[in-house]
């Protein structure tokens, strides 16, 4: 009933198995493999933020090289699927409830800092942070919504900006519906947009 426009219409996904990731990539991570920390709000266990989609491009070949394994960032669908709960959801407005301070750092809570990782409940697939602490890239380009099934949609080829889903601890609750949307220029750094991956 609060969907905004962008998130209309409602149609019809189907996703192959894929992993995601169980919180966002944090300071640590992105130091292992990267050598430094970007982030603005700095903390070994909180989210990493303060890094571009093209920062996150890097980010992951490194580590794909370093891992031998391929993963990447989710896609806007599979991202939000895993919000919602995948095939266990219970259906609320934010991941996991429908009372967003219980499982969200966002702008009523927060002190307009991130917090660690993992200290909100978790949604129905063992997921945390899904609603709030930072918005997360995800692979696709950004475009409106067609009524059509579709099948692993991956956006469109090109594009201006990249999406992002969730919410951030600047965030009011209205922006982390697991079915709210953004979009940047995929060169943007902000203290409030991190990533988790996908694989």
């Amino acid at each position: 009933s609060d969907a905004k426009e962008n998130e209309k219409p409602a149609h019809q996904v189907t996703l192959s198995p894929y992993y995601i990731g169980e919180t966002e990539v944090t300071q640590a991570l992105w130091k292992e493999v990267m050598g430094e920390n970007p982030s603005g709000f700095k903390g070994s266990n909180k989210p990493v933020e303060n890094v571009s989609w093209k920062d996150c491009q890097i980010f992951i070949e490194k580590l794909n090289k370093n891992t031998g394994l391929n993963f990447r960032l989710p896609t806007e669908a599979e991202w939000e699927y895993a919000a919602r709960g995948g095939n266990m959801s219970r259906g609320y407005k934010y991941s996991r409830s429908n009372s967003l301070g219980d499982v969200a750092w966002y702008t009523d809570n927060s002190g307009h800092t991130t917090h660690d990782v993992k200290t909100k409940q978790a949604n129905e697939l063992g997921l945390y942070d899904m609603s709030g602490n930072v918005h997360e890239w995800c692979e696709d380009w950004y475009a409106t919504y067609e009524k059509v099934d579709q099948v692993n949609p991956k956006g469109p080829l090109v594009g201006k900006y990249r999406v992002t889903r969730g919410g951030a601890c600047n965030s009011p609750q209205n922006y982390c519906r697991v079915s709210f949307r953004n979009r940047f220029d995929p060169s943007t750094k902000s203290r409030n947009i991190g990533f988790r991956l996908a694989l």
